[in-house]
């Protein structure tokens, strides 16, 4: 189920990350740990879409960054309170 409802969570995730490799060794690589923090904008079955830098004034030019995670490749999903 794909649901995108504006939900907007700030969160902490670790995740495994691919690895491109070129004219190396494939026997001495393998997946990358990584973390990262940002708002949960989307979140389906396979995958969490994650914003970790956007524009704090809509009225500004609203570019976003983020990445899309596996939900297979999460290796732990915390909720970050703000006080």
């Amino acid at each position: 189920m794909d649901k995108d409802n504006g939900l907007k969570r700030l969160v902490y995730i670790r995740y495994r990350d691919h690895v491109l490799f070129r004219n190396s060794n494939h026997s001495l690589l393998s997946p990358i740990v990584r973390e990262t923090v940002g708002w949960i904008v989307r979140e389906s079955d396979d995958a969490l879409w994650i914003l970790w830098d956007k524009s704090a004034d809509k009225s500004e030019f609203s570019f976003e960054s983020g990445l899309i995670i596996l939900r297979s490749d999460v290796l732990e999903k915390r909720n970050v309170r703000v006080e």
